[in-house]
């Protein structure tokens, strides 16, 4: 029973046997205890003054002595204002400590019997993986490690989005610039030579868009629509789209192509699978060196035409409307303030219908309860809209569904733009972060005796630590600035430091070995304020992982195990007499060592859920 659960049952008892009050326990407010008072827990008493109808203080002084005396776990307790600060024995406190040697398992929860999907990735096939995707995957990988570990079968997912004029441009530019040039030929990555085909469209068509605004046809529009030459250069910035749209001959043979391939022609059908082919083989690499991996792949391809059966049947149940050039909408007025079209009046599919399909396809594959969408905080409205359209058809997931938004990620340099080739690829990311941890390594030089191919795996492991530690450790819903540079440092807020503080707790119980074998470690007194920093933290494991799941917020279990590193280093470093190998006495040792295993396997296992591995040696 965790000392949540024993405070709970106990203050409802107090309260009953002291004022005949029912407490719902669910509603008590319970607290780790601030560092400038003493205690373990503190219990909030201002909410019991009405049932009471005493002042908070007295409710705490008279509530404190009631659970002293009548809870062995709880040994003494002070009050400030209404604010009772209670403190566990040390006999509970080693009691807890014990039962948690050589559990692999602590952390974890019992299964729930409850299914869960988890779409993130989810890339376009014209380029390569970059940052953007990094923030997206390890939020979406981390959190469903985090539900698992909270008891859940997790379904780990992503849509391919593989078809579109995006991917219709690459494909173009390759036909008519490549000459025949492949991966292999180039020796570039596959993805990223997908990727810079895509580029050479836009540079191609914006010589073909600079070219056409200098003839009379582009100058006659100007001053149609403008009539001011000094915003000449403002109206072609804003009119780019249209041009592609209605001009260029680039954009009309790009519009042609993705025609052909919606009609089946077999030669644009054997191009776009072989350049999708060529970003799969990138995009599995990219994959394998982050550390994820996929229990579903979907692909546009396949459903972009799903969900037109579905708004045929919600029209005749009037949960959709038609407008009178044909096109369906539904009305969101009261939900999101507004009307979403979900079928253009040409009968072809928008975003949303799409997406209509495609959860009802999921929930049959896997009877999924709940649905998260790892994607951008540029799209909430889409999936604000796309939920309540769920629930306005009735489906059995709508309520489970939740879009894990997220801001977006920069470097120090800022914006990325992929159509400008100026988006850092994850690969590339990757070996930056590497090479900096190698740099770093060098410097402290701890590990310069081990042979070379150990001492490159160790150096891999650091610096993916940094990348993904760096990038989870912000909450999701906040912006960031991703900094290869900070991100490799041994100290602060950073994988490496937590790396350091587990390899340290291994490197202990190496050096260790069986010294204490014969002593007995429950008999140790008077545990030391640092120590039960540790013992505290240890404790609220469990409960950052529930309320991590509850939340799909890893930044939570990223922050608890800085937390958690930060307390023990603090005691590794402490001045009082904390040695464990030179300890004040066996009994002290062998608790201590106790204490270092406990809080290696909760490093070890809290980083795992990020999908961080901890190294033998740094």
């Amino acid at each position: 029973m965790s000392f949540y659960n024993i405070l709970q049952t106990e203050v409802s008892k107090a309260m009953k046997a002291l004022y005949d009050a029912d407490i719902d326990t669910d509603k008590l407010v319970i607290n780790i205890t601030k560092k400038e008072f003493e205690g373990d827990y503190t219990v909030v008493t201002f909410p019991f003054s009405k049932v009471a109808r005493k002042k908070p203080e007295l409710i705490a002084e008279e509530l404190g002595t009631f659970l002293v005396e009548n809870t062995q776990e709880i040994e003494k307790f002070n009050v400030i204002k209404g604010f009772l600060n209670l403190t566990f024995s040390d006999l509970t406190w080693k009691t807890f400590l014990f039962g948690k040697l050589g559990n692999s398992s602590y952390g974890t929860f019992p299964s729930t019997g409850k299914k869960v999907l988890v779409e993130f990735s989810s890339p376009n096939t014209n380029k390569p993986l970059h940052l953007g995707h990094i923030r997206n995957i390890l939020l979406g990988w981390s959190t469903s490690k985090i539900l698992e570990a909270a008891g859940n079968e997790v379904v780990k997912a992503q849509i391919i989005n593989d078809r579109g004029i995006a991917i219709c441009k690459s494909m173009l530019a390759w036909k008519k610039y490549a000459n025949g040039m492949t991966p292999e030929k180039a020796e570039i990555k596959s993805d990223r030579f997908v990727g810079d085909w895509y580029v050479y469209f836009e540079k191609y068509f914006q010589k073909e868009y600079a070219d056409w605004q200098q003839t009379e046809s582009a100058q006659n529009i100007l001053q149609d629509k403008k009539g001011k030459e000094e915003e000449k250069e403002k109206f072609f910035k804003r009119y780019k789209n249209e041009y592609f749209n209605q001009y260029s001959d680039l954009g009309k043979e790009a519009k042609e192509m993705l025609l052909k391939w919606e009609s089946g022609d077999p030669e644009t059908k054997a191009l776009w699978q072989q350049m999708n082919g060529w970003v799969y083989e990138g995009f599995d690499v990219t994959y394998e060196n982050l550390g994820v991996s996929f229990d579903k792949l979907y692909y546009e391809s396949d459903t972009y035409l799903l969900g037109k059966d579905i708004i045929e049947q919600g029209l005749q149940n009037d949960v959709f409307y038609k407008k009178e050039d044909g096109s369906i909408w539904i009305d969101l007025e009261k939900e999101i303030g507004d009307h979403k079209l979900v079928l253009r009046s040409d009968g072809t599919s928008v975003y949303i219908t799409q997406d209509i399909g495609t959860a009802q396809l999921r929930y049959k594959n896997h009877g999924t309860e709940r649905m998260i969408y790892v994607v951008a905080d540029e799209q909430n409205y889409h999936f604000k809209a796309l939920f309540e359209t769920l629930k306005k058809l009735g489906e059995p997931y709508a309520e489970g569904c939740h879009h894990l938004s997220y801001g977006m990620v920069n470097l120090p340099e800022g914006r990325m733009k992929s159509r400008e080739g100026t988006v850092v690829d994850a690969d590339d990311l990757m070996v930056t972060v590497i090479e900096e941890a190698k740099n770093a390594s060098k410097e402290i030089g701890t590990i310069a005796d081990l042979p070379e191919a150990e001492q490159t795996d160790i150096i891999r492991q650091i610096g993916m630590a940094a990348l993904k530690f760096f990038i989870i450790k912000v909450n999701p819903t906040k912006s960031m600035i991703f900094n290869p540079k900070e991100s490799v440092e041994l100290t602060g807020q950073t994988g490496p430091y937590i790396q350091y503080s587990a390899v340290r707790t291994k490197a202990v119980q190496r050096k260790v070995g069986d010294k204490f074998a014969g002593a007995d470690a429950g008999t140790y007194t008077g545990i030391y304020p640092e120590e039960k920093e540790i013992l505290i933290l240890l404790h609220e494991y469990p409960n950052i992982i529930k309320e991590a799941a509850e939340n799909l917020d890893p930044s939570q279990i990223a922050n608890y195990c800085y937390s958690l590193a930060k307390a023990y280093n603090k005691f590794w470093n402490s001045d009082s007499n904390l040695s464990i190998i030179r300890a004040e006495s066996p009994e002290a040792g062998a608790f201590r060592l106790n204490m270092t295993e406990v809080t290696g396997h909760v490093l070890v296992h809290g980083m795992g859920l990020l999908g961080i591995d901890i190294p033998e040696r740094m």
